[in-house]
């Protein structure tokens, strides 16, 4: 995967690299300072646009500590002809301000495989195949 990285994030010292051996997901970084109130949502600069090669996504996830605090991302979805700086859509969901530093961790990236593959309509619902799932839905697999 191709990356720039913008004057903002080489001025502070960061660099975009491959996740630790175990760990999935590559570090994302606020380029800048922000404080959400409660329910505010925010676009992060993350100084970084990614070449992500085509048959592939992006997924920007919750980094776990901040969602433990309330912070949570939105609109994760990287497409690999995208070229312009990747923004992270954070929420406040907390009852309190949550304050965003420059250089800090805010969310990951995974980078996954996609399915491109052909769809085939089909005349009646009959026509899907059986699972053992069938058509149920919410809280049907017991969780």
């Amino acid at each position: 995967m191709r990356v720039y990285m913008n004057e903002k994030l080489r001025g502070l010292g960061l660099e975009f690299k491959a996740p630790r051996g175990g760990d999935a997901g590559y570090d994302l970084f606020s380029v800048g300072e922000y404080v959400l109130a409660p329910q505010q949502q925010a676009r992060i600069d993350s100084g970084l646009h990614l070449e992500i090669p085509a048959g592939y996504v992006g997924l920007v996830k919750d980094r776990s500590s901040l969602a433990l605090a309330g912070l949570h991302t939105l609109a994760g979805v990287i497409d690999s002809a995208y070229r312009g700086e990747l923004k992270i859509l954070l929420v406040n969901l907390s009852a309190r301000a949550c304050r965003i530093r420059a250089g800090q961790r805010v969310a990951q990236l995974l980078v996954v495989p996609i399915y491109a593959a052909a769809v085939q309509p089909v005349d009646s619902l009959a026509e899907l195949s059986v699972s053992e799932r069938g058509a149920g839905g919410f809280g049907s697999t017991g969780s």
